[in-house]
């Protein structure tokens, strides 16, 4: 399970009728199950995401064996869904991450 912080200015997305309508853009199948969206889409076998207070909360299952060109549009589609959810880039995600780990 994975945090992500949202950016002030990007928290309405944190609606999961307002997730929902993000994931659509991304991914294949998408389903909403109270305040739990649940996606999947190529190499992701199971994308759930849920707002935890100011935060996004994910939970992936990835399918191991697919094929390279997959596995590579799948990433830049899970990281395009990321960075319109949060406001942060991947980049921008990466340094949060390291910097809140070392602390």
């Amino acid at each position: 399970m994975q945090s992500y912080p949202v950016r002030p200015s990007h928290r309405r997305n944190l609606d999961p009728a307002a997730l929902a309508a993000i994931a659509k853009n991304h991914f294949d199948t998408v389903s909403v199950d109270g305040a739990e969206m649940v996606a999947a889409h190529g190499a992701i076998e199971k994308l759930s995401v849920r707002p935890e207070g100011r935060e996004l909360r994910l939970t992936v299952t990835m399918r191991p064996k697919v094929a390279d060109e997959v596995a590579r549009e799948t990433i830049a589609r899970y990281n395009a869904f990321l960075e319109e959810t949060t406001g942060y880039t991947s980049k921008e995600r990466a340094r949060r991450l390291r910097k809140s780990a070392g602390e």
